[in-house]
């Protein structure tokens, strides 16, 4: 692994250094103790002891990091933070009539970002929840076929950007990945024009 940067041992050598002590710094400040979930990581921190305690639908996000290979999604610190993140404790988890998931300050209070439920169901190892992730994306695309950048949580009709590549790509992902891990959910009879 080292001496993969380039054949360079050096700058090899160096990027370990800095990602250890990077590593290091986010367990001994990003880590904190929420009442009710446990250990979990913060959102935001500072050099003087601040934090903010919240996830956003964009990757990176902390939802996300099992898709990035920042931290297995059986870890007891993302599961804790996963937990946080899709409940009423992140200020940005919007649950509504056409959809639950995670928005962001860009797009607007009550915007959820189809990223977000596509996120979910990339780093979920449960069917069920899997299930219900790609039954939402199904039914918030507003008759478009396409996935939008957020939809309002009780009306999918109301959308952000007709056509948003990013959620449109990762989308194939998430499709790709069921078809892989739980390929009879793609042939039931809900899903099987996805």
């Amino acid at each position: 692994m080292v001496s993969a940067i380039h054949k360079d041992n050096t700058l090899a050598s160096g990027c370990r250094a800095l990602a250890d002590e990077i590593a290091k710094a986010l367990q001994q400040y990003a880590v904190l103790t929420h009442p009710q979930f446990g250990k979990v990581y913060a959102y935001e921190i500072n050099g003087y002891g601040s934090y903010n305690l919240m996830d956003d639908a964009n990757v990176p996000s902390l939802l996300s990091l099992p898709y990035l290979g920042a931290i297995n999604n059986k870890a007891a610190l993302y599961e804790n933070t996963r937990k946080f993140v899709l409940s009423s404790n992140n200020p940005f988890y919007f649950k509504g009539k056409a959809g639950e998931g995670i928005g962001g300050p860009h797009a607007g209070m009550d915007m959820i970002w189809p990223l977000s439920i596509i996120m979910r169901g990339l780093t979920s190892n449960d069917k069920n929840e899997i299930k219900k992730c790609l039954h939402m994306l199904q039914q918030s695309n507003a008759g478009t076929g396409f996935m939008h950048e957020s939809f309002h949580k009780n009306d999918a009709t109301q959308f952000t950007r007709k056509w948003f590549a990013w959620a449109n790509t990762l989308f194939g992902e998430l499709v790709i990945h069921v078809a892989t891990i739980f390929p009879e959910l793609l042939k039931e009879k809900n899903f099987s024009k996805l």
